[in-house]
């Protein structure tokens, strides 16, 4: 027939692609941050590292050791004495924090 006019649209899906490879690098990131952890914990005896737990079903990083919370709170003057570590003064949580944020800029840039 004369006149008949073909008109096709193909797209591709690549928003859903970028999306699904965001996902599993940020899936990535809680063992990742543990891994970051445990790499910044002070050594003396190897205690605090080895007391460093990552619980995979809640996905939280768990120090068990008495003086957890004192390497955490990073180097400073608390209860009239320098407490902390050297090897960590900002202690580990802040900088996991600080390092899981750049991780999250850089997986959204890509």
């Amino acid at each position: 027939m004369a006149g008949d006019i073909k008109f096709s649209v193909k797209v591709n899906d690549k928003i859903t692609t970028d999306l699904i490879r965001k996902q599993q690098q940020i899936n990535k990131l809680p063992e990742q941050a543990f891994m970051y952890w445990k790499s910044i914990t002070p050594i003396d005896k190897g205690n605090a590292k080895r007391n460093t737990t990552f619980n995979r079903a809640n996905e939280e990083i768990v120090s068990n050791y008495p003086y957890a919370e004192v390497l955490d709170q990073g180097r400073g003057f608390r209860d009239g004495k320098m407490r902390g570590s050297k090897q960590a003064p900002k202690g580990m949580s802040k900088p996991t924090e600080e390092y899981i944020a750049k991780q999250l800029q850089k997986i959204m840039r890509k």
